[in-house]
């Protein structure tokens, strides 16, 4: 048996934008883990280790964590067919797994009718550009980049590997 034909989910039958109707689902718990990574100029890494991770502009890992629990929860507001969600659990972490590389990773949760991928992803990009922004005073050579959601639960399907 063929699979049914995928189409996009925010466009309606007359090929207009649309916001997706979950008014017909149930509620569940919803997850979901993004991670993404920034490359750092080695200056600004010597300077951070020296400096506790403080900048002029404040403690540089602390302040793009705020931002991406920040960014997560506005995202209705930035992406225009997302779903206002209460989020329940936001976390953002960032590590130096693999220096220059910073590792961003952001995990969110809710109970509701609809997922929260988009949450988590953008939670990864507004930390990662905050911390582009607090570093840019040594380089702007600084790259963005594998942002991707990693694990998702709760809704028709689950994607990727649980993070615990």
């Amino acid at each position: 048996m063929k699979s049914a034909e995928k189409t996009f989910t925010h466009v309606d039958e007359s090929g207009q934008p649309s916001m997706v109707d979950v008014s017909g689902k149930d509620s569940t718990v919803r997850t979901a883990v993004a991670r993404g990574t920034i490359q750092l100029p080695d200056d600004a890494l010597e300077h951070l280790k020296e400096n506790e991770l403080n900048s002029k502009k404040g403690p540089v890992f602390q302040t793009a964590i705020l931002a991406g629990i920040q960014g997560a929860k506005e995202t209705s507001r930035l992406i225009p067919l997302c779903h206002p969600l209460p989020l329940e659990d936001c976390r953002v972490t960032i590590s130096m797994e693999k220096p220059p590389e910073a590792v961003i990773e952001c995990i969110c949760r809710t109970t509701g009718k609809t997922g929260v991928e988009m949450e988590a992803l953008t939670g990864v990009s507004i930390a990662a550009l905050t911390l582009y922004d607090m570093c840019k005073s040594f380089s702007h050579e600084m790259v963005l980049k594998d942002i991707h959601l990693v694990h998702k639960a709760g809704g028709r399907r689950t994607v990727g590997t649980p993070i615990s």
